[in-house]
Parts: structure tokens; sequence; C-alpha cells
């Protein structure tokens, strides 16, 4: 199946890519994988072509990109994957402008309940039903730091939403530019990931995929 989609993230963890989209014709959220168990993708799957330029280069949000799938791969906390055909070339049709955002962002009451993370036991026994992993959410207050305890730098991120403040880890591979250039965000809007269970845990942590700050 062929699906033209709006990337909306292209985070970075243990090196490799969480990419993730809506489709410009549904609004619906496709996220690419690389196998059945919600692989993340590898720098070689992630390359764009665009007829006007020779080479490849790493997708990037706001990008329209034509992808193929082989079908869809659902787990019970990431219900939108889809596993991509390696054998087709993405290629690029155009993009958005920022300002377009407004029209592919989500209203959920809250971001999976309060706090950081879910028990992802909780999602096995159905106790939490998990039918989005991905929003694209306008927020207030929102206030990017680097917070060092534990002996490890780490990219973090608070604000409002609903009346509601959270405080999660950015894996946009931009935070370090964004922080170093702006000081106001007061009209920011974020794609927020739901992880894959954390080993440590067994835990899925709500994660700052893309930060779109004006």
């Amino acid at each position: 199946m062929n699906n033209t989609i709006v990337i909306l993230a292209n985070s970075v963890k243990n090196r490799a890519h969480c990419v993730a989209g809506k489709c410009i014709r549904t609004k619906q959220w496709i996220r690419p994988v690389g196998d059945v168990n919600g692989c993340a993708l590898n720098n070689s799957q992630i390359q764009v072509t665009n007829p006007k330029f020779r080479g490849s280069y790493n997708v990037k949000p706001l990008q329209k990109i034509n992808m193929r799938f082989l079908g869809e791969t659902p787990l019970i906390n990431q219900p939108e994957n889809r596993m991509i055909d390696n054998t087709w070339t993405w290629t690029q049709s155009y993009y958005i402008h920022p300002f377009q955002l407004n029209s592919y962002l989500d209203s959920p009451e809250d971001l999976w309940g309060t706090g950081d993370n879910l028990p992802y036991s909780q999602i096995q026994n159905g106790q939490i039903i998990i039918a989005n992993s991905l929003y694209l959410v306008k927020v207030s207050n929102l206030k990017l730091y680097y917070d060092e305890s534990y002996g490890k730098r780490r990219r973090k991120a608070t604000f409002f939403y609903k009346g509601i403040e959270y405080t999660l880890s950015v894996t946009d591979p931009n935070f370090d530019k964004i922080i170093n250039s702006s000081e106001d965000y007061s009209e920011s809007i974020l794609c927020i990931s739901l992880g894959e269970p954390w080993e440590q845990n067994n835990c899925c942590y709500k994660l700052i995929a893309t930060i779109f700050a004006e």
C-alpha cells in the first residue's frame, strides 16, 4: 500500500530513528517501522530522494513523503505501526509550512493521564487501552532544560496541556539548537510519542519526539 504522509517526527534513540507522521488524505497517524515487532529504522531506511536534487538525505519534519508499506503491524502500545517496504525509495513531494500544523493537531483530554510513563503490564492486561500512541498538540509554558542528575545529561521539558503539567524527556535531535536559539515558546506545538517498554522497569515512557517552536 502506498501513502503520502507529512513527517512530524524523526527522533533518535540508541542510534536508530523513530519516524512518524500523518497521512495527508485521512490525517491518521502512521509510524513506519522495520519489522512486525516495531523495530526503529536505521540510517539507510530513512533516506529520501528529491527529483530536483541529486543523491539522498535523511527525512525531516514537515516534508511530505511518498512511502510504500507491506501492511499494518500494530502493537498494543503502538497501534499505528506499519512495516515499510525496503524495496521502495522514499520520495519527497514538497512540504508543509509550520502554520499548516494547526490542521494536523490532535485534541485528547490528556496525554495518557498524568505523569511521564505507563506500566506496560496494565496495557498488556487491558487496564489501559492505547488507541493512539502519538499526539500532535499545542502546549503552553514550555520550558526546555538539561537535567544533569544521576551523572548523565538528559534533555528534558516541562509544559502544560489542558491544565496538566508534564515533565518529559526529549528525543528531538534538534533540541540543542532550539534551546540555544529560542527564549519564547508560548506558541509551541509538540509531537508526543509513547515509547516501547523500558527493560529496567517495564514502563512505556512518554517522549517529546519533535518540538515545533516559533
